[in-house]
Order: C-alpha cells, then sequence, then structure tokens
C-alpha cells in the first residue's frame, strides 16, 4: 500500500530469509519507492533487510538490495551492548554533532568489506561497533539503516520527529 514514511525496526530477518528473499515483488518495490524519497528508519535486523544479502549455511537470501552489504549470520554476537553515537554526516534525522546513546545486539557481520568503500555512514562509534570500521548509519537519499537501536524518548534521539515531518511532507505533495 502506499506510505509516506517508514520505520523497519529490529528483528532477526535470518529466522524468515527464505521467505523474505522470495518477496521479490515487495523487495524491488520498497527499493523504487527508497530511490524515489520515501523516508525510512531502519535499526538492526532493518539494516539487514536493506542489505543486498545473507549469508546462512553457505547459502545467498537476496534482501531488498537498498544498501551493497552481505552480511553472514555468525553462532556468537557480533555487536552486543550499549553504544554512544556522534553524528559526523548529513543526514535527515540527526543534526551533526549530536550524542545518541543507544545499544547494539546482532549475529550478523559484514563479508564484503572491501565492496564498501563508497558506503557513506553518518555516525562515529564512541561505543560500540557499528556496521564498519567503528562508523554506523548508512546513509542513502532519505533513509538511514543503523545496528543501533535507540529508544524514541531518549535525548538527543530526534529520529521519530524528522520521520513524521518527512512523512507530513508527502502527504501536502499527495493532496
Amino acid at each position: 500500500p502506499e506510505v509516506d514514511a517508514l520505520y523497519i525496526g529490529g528483528g532477526f530477518p535470518e529466522t524468515h530469509a527464505s521467505r523474505i528473499a522470495s518477496n521479490a515483488d515487495f523487495n524491488s518495490s520498497l527499493r523504487e519507492r527508497i530511490n524515489g524519497g520515501l523516508p525510512v528508519y531502519a535499526e538492526c535486523g532493518g539494516l539487514i533487510y536493506l542489505s543486498a544479502s545473507i549469508l546462512m549455511d553457505g547459502e545467498h537470501y537476496p534482501m531488498s538490495g537498498v544498501f551493497p552489504m552481505i552480511f553472514e549470520i555468525a553462532h556468537s554476537p557480533q555487536g552486543h551492548g550499549y553504544t554512544v553515537l556522534c553524528v559526523d554526516g548529513d543526514n535527515p534525522f540527526y543534526p551533526t554533532g549530536a550524542v545518541v546513546n543507544g545499544h547494539e545486539f546482532r549475529y550478523a557481520r559484514i563479508v564484503n568489506k572491501e565492496d564498501l568503500t563508497g558506503l557513506k555512514t553518518v555516525f562515529a562509534m564512541k561505543r560500540g561497533t557499528g556496521i564498519i570500521d567503528n562508523r554506523d548509519g548508512a546513509v542513502y537519499r532519505n533513509t538511514i539503516a543503523t545496528f543501533c537501536h535507540t529508544h524514541a524518548l531518549s535525548e538527543n534521539v530526534t529520529w521519530p520527529a524528522a520521520l513524521v515531518k518527512m512523512a507530513s511532507v508527502r502527504v501536502k505533495r499527495h493532496l
């Protein structure tokens, strides 16, 4: 259905990787809408869903393909604990210079780091692991995808208000 913004929360998409991969029409539709400017905020499992694929037991499961990351699911946590993010890049959800607390818990790790030289990230990890090289918050157009979970009412967490504001602008354009 038509949406004006989307929040993709955490979770474990690898538990349904086959079903997600087989839903190519939806995956393609979401990718097209993001290319068209749909505002999306994605955390952890949402980041994995927006990636190119998940690798499990030697088999690739295509995801939505918004970001070029390929994730492998490990048998032990690859990121676990509290995080502190410093916003150091332009993005539609946080002001540059903001410091945001959160947490990460994941089994996913990137297997194609060498292919990600052009990946734009907007968070410097002061504490935690992040996506790659102590960085988190992959950004593309009006989309941010991060391994870090934040509480919507925490100090300096501005993404919920920004998402609603971007959605309301899209609604007004449709009226």
